[in-house]
């Protein structure tokens, strides 16, 4: 497989590698970038494993609680200009407080909002906006308490990012502060028990592979394994990071002293994952006028 200068940019911005190794990690590994972000790690070449930030796509992520249900519902746009428009943002409230009643992303595109379905209620705000826009996803949340949160709000309850937590017990200031950590951390499961064991067993044959690079014995290297798994558990799971308001306990710690045992959490960002084809001025002027 050829391996081109953008492959190799994408690697160098996702790894922090330098260019050289970046392209001999995709030489190795026939162009497949998750296998090349692995063997830099295996060599001690990447500084993390973070992926691509190409997530530009605009729009609003809204959030809305009712009872012990909260719902977080991304709709996107096209230009950020579009998120500050009143009438979008008005009718990304309206969509958000149908979503209370439903439970899946396309259940919510067929329900009724004002005597139209949802995805008719967008497609007619196409023509009206001038843009093309569409409900991307939703995510339902229960508990005893949810409480909601929402980063970079560019109105009430809606923004760059929508976040619910779950929670028995009453503290909303506390769990507004939970929601605020997830915000800034994103970790990827409430706990151990919840990652996806194909994701923690890929993590552990890495780490392994990055200490049998060190030509310690296998009896030494198990050992290593063990903190090491125990390391990553804290830095990517909710309950077990570093409380982001007091660093000196865990978020479950911090649950404990507040009274309250957090059950789960939503967390919903504006574009993510969705990679956004960036062109310059000429050629979207060009394009304008082909």
């Amino acid at each position: 497989m050829a391996i081109t200068a953008a492959m190799v940019k994408e690697l160098r911005e996702s790894t922090g590698a330098g260019m050289m190794d970046a392209k001999k990690a995709l030489v190795e590994n026939n162009g497949d970038m998750e296998a090349s972000v692995d063997w830099l790690r295996t060599k001690g070449l990447a500084k993390a494993a973070k992926k691509s930030g190409r997530t530009a796509a605009e729009g609003l992520v809204a959030v809305a609680v009712s009872g012990n249900k909260g719902v977080a519902v991304e709709v996107n746009s096209e230009t950020d200009f579009v998120g500050k428009n009143a009438d979008f943002q008005k009718m990304v409230a309206g969509i958000a407080a149908v979503a209370l009643g439903v439970n899946t992303t396309e259940e919510l595109k067929a329900a009724d909002m004002n005597g139209k379905s949802v995805e008719q209620t967008v497609t007619d705000a196409v023509a009206v906006i001038g843009e093309n826009m569409g409900v991307r996803r939703m995510e339902a949340l229960t508990g005893d308490n949810v409480v909601s949160y929402v980063h970079n709000a560019a109105a009430t309850d809606m923004g760059n990012i929508g976040v619910l937590v779950a929670m028995s017990g009453d503290n909303a200031a506390f769990g507004r502060q939970v929601a605020m950590h997830i915000a800034a951390t994103n970790p990827a499961a409430l706990d151990e028990a919840s990652l996806d064991s194909a994701v923690v067993e890929k993590e552990k044959q890495v780490q392994m592979d990055i200490a049998r690079e060190s030509g310690k014995p296998e009896q030494v290297i198990e050992k290593m394994i063990v903190g090491r798994m125990k390391k990553y558990m804290a830095e990517v799971t909710l309950l077990n990071q570093q409380f982001v308001v007091n660093p000196d306990v865990t978020v479950a710690e911090a649950a404990k002293e507040a009274g309250v045992e957090i059950t789960g959490y939503v967390r919903l960002e504006k574009g993510e994952g969705i990679e956004v084809i960036a062109e310059d001025f000429a050629a979207e002027v060009a394009k304008l006028n082909g």
